[in-house]
């Protein structure tokens, strides 16, 4: 495991019960900012689908094992934080509701990740990224003129409106914590998450009174835009104020006397298309060329494979590499003293560190023996000393 003793969460225990997306992306910001995050597994598992499991633990236990959920209970009476993933209700069901845990430990942070929230009518519905984006009226902003809305992948549901809000309400509540002693539920759900990540849009609606697609920020606008080049790749253009249209103007070669105002909606559709003639002249690499150092706002849209790469991100060691050879982001923001590292160790194995956490929330070896054999807990393959 990774040292943690100069990082801006040291000392902090949270316990992630195994989830989808959200959950794991809250615990991996815990984990590469000094938290110790213990993430609790299936028993009997042959393989976790998190992938941002890097710098945790995994214990597995048979949480329909009455054992099972005492070993959670004791776990989390020792944590500072627990992140749970399920429908509103399932965590009551299993008798490790927050009205138990917390009288168990009062300080505890009692992080409840959803879609949909720990109430209301779709509190019990499934669903997934879409759907709470859908509900949250973000979804209806996103997407090409006379085109249907588009998600943007899982990004603006799973990860910005859950796994960060609800890492950032974390850290609040710690932080409240320090002056009250008392810990407190969170209810970090995507629908709510992701409409307060729109703050902007709710607070500007002037600049998307037309319809989708036919805005300023939403590729209404020639000059804030995507555009292909000659040889398939793409640039971004988001020449914005004027003294930037007017350097954006210079590096296509066209004069601002003989083109239509920036501003004039009416001639935005046609500026597009001249635009794409225009870019289509040269490769991506002759653009950048011409554009990078300028104050234009033109960049290259580079792929994940060629990101690590660029001048600007490897000055400033922007990924790191795994022991495999993978290569990941370097978590954000950079903090001066306390910056995160994140763990560039493999993926933990589905009960590796199980023993491990048992002993250390005080199991001696013949209770971890008894646990194991009723298949209340899984060793990862481990057997015990006795």
């Amino acid at each position: 495991m990774m040292d943690t003793s100069g990082m801006a969460l040291r000392g902090v225990k949270v316990v992630e019960l195994a989830g989808l997306a959200p959950a794991p992306f809250c615990g991996l910001i815990l984990s590469d900012f000094g938290a110790k995050v213990t993430r609790v597994d299936k028993a009997r598992t042959a393989m976790s689908m998190d992938m941002m499991g890097r710098g945790k633990r995994s214990v597995a236990l048979n949480l329909k094992q009455q054992e099972g959920v005492g070993v959670l209970r004791r776990m989390c009476q020792n944590s500072d934080v627990l992140i749970e993933p399920f429908r509103a209700g399932v965590m009551e069901r299993l008798g490790l509701g927050p009205d138990i845990l917390m009288k168990d430990n009062p300080g505890l942070i009692y992080a409840r990740m959803t879609g949909f929230g720990q109430s209301g009518p779709f509190s019990q519905m499934a669903g997934h990224d879409i759907n709470y984006i859908s509900l949250s009226g973000m979804l209806s902003r996103l997407g090409r003129k006379h085109e249907n809305p588009m998600p943007p992948s899982n990004l603006l549901g799973d990860f910005a409106g859950g796994g960060l809000t609800c890492a950032l309400g974390i850290v609040m509540a710690l932080f409240e914590r320090t002056m009250s002693g008392k810990g407190q539920v969170i209810d970090a759900n995507m629908v709510e998450g992701a409409s307060y990540v729109g703050s902007f849009i709710w607070h500007s609606r002037f600049l998307y009174n037309h319809g989708r697609g036919e805005n300023l920020l939403d590729t209404g606008a020639h000059f804030y835009e995507t555009y292909k080049t000659k040889d398939g790749e793409y640039m971004a253009v988001g020449a914005l104020e004027p003294q930037f249209y007017a350097k954006l103007l210079e590096g296509l070669g066209l004069t601002i006397e003989d083109l239509p105002p920036q501003m004039d909606r009416e001639s935005w559709p046609s500026m597009k298309e001249k635009f794409a003639t225009i870019f289509s002249s040269k490769t991506r690499a002759e653009w950048c060329e011409l554009f990078d150092g300028t104050d234009a706002c033109v960049t290259p849209i580079l792929s994940m494979q060629e990101a690590p790469n660029h001048p600007h991100n490897k000055s400033r060691d922007s990924y790191l590499t795994n022991e495999d050879g993978g290569v990941q982001p370097r978590p954000a923001p950079l903090l001066s003293r306390t910056p995160g590292v994140g763990g560039v160790g493999p993926q933990p194995k589905i009960g590796q560190h199980t023993k491990e956490v048992m002993v250390e929330t005080g199991f001696s070896e013949e209770e971890i023996q008894k646990l194991a054999e009723s298949g209340a807990v899984d060793l990862g393959g481990i057997k015990s000393a006795l």
